[in-house]
């Protein structure tokens, strides 16, 4: 590499580098402004009269309400009013927030639902969502909605309009519906959210999709190119006096569970098993909460989808245990996706968990704070360890919605069952990991950015190391760019994180641009390039992938991608092209294809839905890669949802691979007899892996936040075709709350 660009990287890049940063941070200083939408208000008079949660809203109490209503257009265009009528009522008591929302239609036709699921995918149904910001802080928040089957949706609010769909609460609502309109109505306990006593203002907006007109609305104007959850556009929910003072509270969710399994591989026996545990929630003010788990069971959790991996670093997989998803965003969004200091699906792994704690939320409406702790028995046979992991995390506000915060992550082996040299080396004492993170975020929200230092300490000097990345990125209706930095030692250690990738350092960035046809059935098409480039430590490139891309989306909601990408790849280690156990290739050799790619996905209006896309081109050694993939889901709503994932991967490389091919087949029967009662069975079928797997899983919630589980898995060899290990498990849990 030419000297000059070396030190012109190494000025950018290198761990004490400011190039970057130090953009983001001169543009924060111009980033203080006013709210966007503040002006939009909404006023909530306290109410003496009734309520009856019934979908009807005939109650005397609403004739008595300020309505929210002249929505805007989001999508397909954000130029001016909507075209389907909707209308927002709000009031409250002493007890409960009440929410009347009345939805007519214009453009006539059936109403669109995947099913009658908790937590719904948003574009896949005709919907209305609510977006509480209670600290006005522009940043966090709650999210309630239902869609047009009565299918309730909640969520906590984290980086200024992300919703995270796992915390759940109890809340009631119902829903109606006939030819001219459908109507929601709920009632949220003022127990069931967290808020700053006193105050009489918090942000607040309300989002409308239907489908059959193709249209997104919002009370307040939001940009197209911005989810309308965004927290920067939120218009204002004045109260008439301030909202009942938060009372401590404090919830009991004991559990318990019996199950018969049985494991081919290691044991002929069949094996009984009862458990019983539980957590408590108990609120320590009025916006922090203290959350206890002792012995947690997981069986009911998802399975995780299987994937056909041709990836030479390790793949991830998302945390689905309900107890490290409240709040998680405070602990596992500190970094970057492939640079995680902390990742909780590294604790408990293999080994059971025996107690956790773990106190989150608002300090105020400027700090956050995370603070948890869990425990994990020792593993006589492995010579693992008994295990203490630690997080602490803050966040300040700074600027009007940016923040800076802090992460703290400790892992330590507290008792060994055999305390022997090699044991200490397989098994580190402890492993820390300390960082610091600046978030930028624009009033309007078209700016955004990252920069942050990860610091990790070892015994012994081994594996302290230091890696820093930043990133600034502008979005705007039409335009999209963005450039980001990465810098990981080779000594880097999280073992607690997830970071695939050491010894390397990367410089990507991509730019695209939108243009909006008018009177045609597309509605939007545009080019879009990135690249990506690897260094090692020395600056000398490793790999790189230059991506072009097209794309058009329709009116209609359905989407056509073209791509063509050129690849160049040294290999650092040695590696098997087909991930099929046959022959590797060197270290040292070097690789370079061109790929073409498409991809289409069919508009959700439909009840037959489907998705087609398609790679063919080069692939190491001089060899060919074909890829098709294809889901298909049919839908008889709102009770039964049936898909299909098929991947298709060919692979022909010279001698000793030859030819090799494989098979990924996934399918779902998804069965909602009402919102609280569901079934659901997923089998999957991995050639890649030599594995048949099906999950079966039936919920009855009897009451908020009250579930009775029964859940049966059997995992199969395909070669042989032998039975590797299955479980059948009840679990019963119960929230008792004062």
């Amino acid at each position: 590499m030419n000297v000059d660009i070396k030190k012109a990287l190494t000025f950018l890049i290198a761990p004490k580098s400011i190039g970057l940063t130090c953009m983001i941070c001169l543009l924060s200083c111009s980033l203080t402004a006013q709210k966007k939408n503040g002006s939009y208000r909404l006023n909530i008079k306290k109410t003496t009269l009734p309520i009856t949660i019934d979908g009807i809203g005939n109650d005397a109490a609403w004739q008595d309400t300020d309505v929210a209503a002249d929505f805007f257009m989001v999508l397909p265009m954000d130029t001016g009013k909507a075209n389907e009528p909707s209308e927002i009522r709000m009031t409250y008591d002493e007890h409960n927030l009440y929410l009347l929302a009345t939805f007519y239609n214009t453009t006539k036709g059936p109403y669109y639902v995947e099913s009658l699921r908790r937590d719904f995918s948003f574009g896949k149904n005709d919907n209305f969502l609510l977006f509480l910001d209670p600290f006005n802080n522009q940043t966090t928040g709650y999210s309630f909605g239902s869609n047009a089957a009565g299918a309730q949706w909640d969520g906590t609010m984290y980086d200024g309009g992300s919703v995270d769909l796992n915390w759940d609460s109890k809340w009631v609502s119902a829903v109606t519906s006939d030819a001219e309109k459908w109507v929601f109505e709920m009632a949220v306990p003022f127990k069931s959210i967290r808020y700053e006593d006193g105050v009489k203002e918090w942000g607040i907006n309300f989002s409308r999709l239907d489908l059959k007109s193709g249209e997104k609305s919002s009370w307040t104007p939001v940009p197209r190119q911005f989810p309308t959850a965004s927290l920067a556009y939120t218009g204002t929910l004045v109260w008439d006096t301030p909202p009942p003072s938060p009372r401590t509270n404090f919830s009991i969710i004991p559990y318990g569970s019996a199950s018969v399994n049985r494991n081919l591989e290691s044991s002929d026996d069949t094996e009984f098993d009862k458990k019983i545990g539980g957590d408590i929630k108990f609120s320590l003010s009025t916006s922090l909460n203290l959350d206890l788990t002792v012995n947690p069971d997981f069986s009911q959790v998802e399975v995780d989808r299987q994937v056909t991996n041709l990836d030479r670093f390790e793949l991830f997989f998302p945390e689905k245990r309900q107890f490290f998803l409240e709040n998680g965003d405070l602990f596992a969004n500190f970094g970057y996706a492939t640079i995680r200091p902390f990742f909780s699906r590294r604790i408990g792994l293999g080994v059971p968990i025996q107690a956790g704690a773990r106190v989150s939320g608002n300090l105020n409406n400027k700090w956050r704070m995370g603070l948890m702790d869990m425990q994990t028995a020792s593993v006589e046979e492995t010579g693992l360890p008994s295990q203490n992991f630690g997080v602490l995390s803050l966040q300040r506000r700074v600027f009007s919605r940016s923040s800076i915060g802090l992460i703290v992550v400790n892992k330590q082996s507290i008792h060994y069952p055999h305390d022997t040299d090699s044991l200490r080396t397989l098994f580190p004492k402890f492993n820390r990991n300390v960082g610091l993170e600046y978030n930028l975020a624009s009033p309007n929200n078209q700016w955004t950015g990252k920069a942050f230092l990860l610091k990790s300490f070892s015994p012994n000097k081994v594996g302290n190391g230091i890696t820093q990345a930043a990133h600034l990125e502008y979005k705007s209706r039409k335009w999209n760019w963005r450039i980001q930095e990465e810098a990981v030692e080779n000594d880097y250690t999280a073992e607690v994180g997830f970071v695939p990738r050491n010894g390397y350092i990367k410089i990507s960035s991509h730019l695209s641009r939108l243009f909006f046809p008018k009177k045609t059935n597309i509605l939007s098409h545009g080019p879009k390039a990135s690249t990506s480039y690897f260094f090692n430590e020395e600056f000398d490139r490793t790999d790189n992938i230059n991506l072009f891309e097209y794309l058009f989306s329709f009116r209609d909601r359905s989407s056509l991608n073209f791509s063509i990408s050129d690849e160049y790849v040294e290999l650092l280690a040695p590696f098997d092209p087909t991930r099929a156990d046959k022959a590797t290739l060197d270290i040292g050799t070097k690789h370079h294809w061109n790929a073409y790619m498409i991809d289409f996905i069919s508009k959700p209006q439909s009840m037959f839905t489907y998705s087609l896309g398609g790679r063919f081109g080069g692939y190491y050694s001089g060899g060919n890669r074909t890829s098709l993939i294809s889901e298909i889901g049919y839908r008889f709503q709102p009770f039964v949802s049936l898909s299909s994932n098929i991947s298709y991967n060919h692979i022909h490389l010279p001698a000793p691979w030859n030819n090799t091919a494989f098979w990924l087949i996934g399918s779902e029967v998804d069965i909602t007899f009402t919102n609280k009662l569901f079934f659901a069975t997923l089998f999957q079928y991995n050639e890649q892996s030599k594995n048949f797997n099906l999950n079966s899983r039936f919920q009855w919630r009897y009451k908020p936040a009250s579930d009775l589980f029964l859940v049966y898995s059997n995992n199969y060899l395909i070669e042989p075709f032998e039975g590797r290990n299955w479980a059948l498990t009840l679990k019963f849990t119960y929230w008792f709350n004062n």
